[in-house]
């Protein structure tokens, strides 16, 4: 079987899910699933005016890592995970992350690690602001 890991990277320009679909492309695979996290207009009961992420230089390299770690622990056929930087507006796709494998169990765990993990380990960290002029990080150490 190839690397798994099969698309990983950290962009300022927009997300194609299509992009991430077709990277995982794998005949012996039966069951892809995608995750892909929205900017909603909401969060902690305020409204969200706008937001925007940005990466510590060694994101992409931890993002890597993170791809690797899942890919390894859950025995996948591909994995791919991409994340957006910069200013985003409600409704952008901020991330895009996808796994594939034999049976699609798998790639529902794998995926929800995937995503997990990404958010807990990978020095992404957004940046809002509300309506009501207040405003908040998210993910800082």
């Amino acid at each position: 079987m190839n690397d798994p890991v099969r698309l990983v990277d950290i962009r300022d320009t927009p997300l194609d899910v299509a992009e991430v679909v077709a990277a995982l492309g794998d005949s012996g695979a039966g069951g892809l699933t995608v995750f892909v996290g929205l900017v909603r207009d909401h969060d902690s009961g305020k409204d969200v005016e706008k937001l925007d992420y940005s990466a510590h230089p060694t994101a992409l390299k931890r993002l890597q890592d993170v791809c690797r770690k899942v890919a390894d622990e859950h025995g996948v056929r591909g994995v791919a995970a991409v994340h957006r930087v910069g200013d985003l507006a409600i409704g952008d796709i901020a991330v895009v992350v996808a796994t594939t494998a034999a049976h699609r169990g798998e790639t529902f765990d794998a995926s929800r690690a995937l995503i997990d993990v990404l958010k807990a380990e990978v020095p992404i960290w957004k940046h809002q602001v509300f309506a009501d002029g207040t405003e908040e990080w998210v993910g800082t150490p």
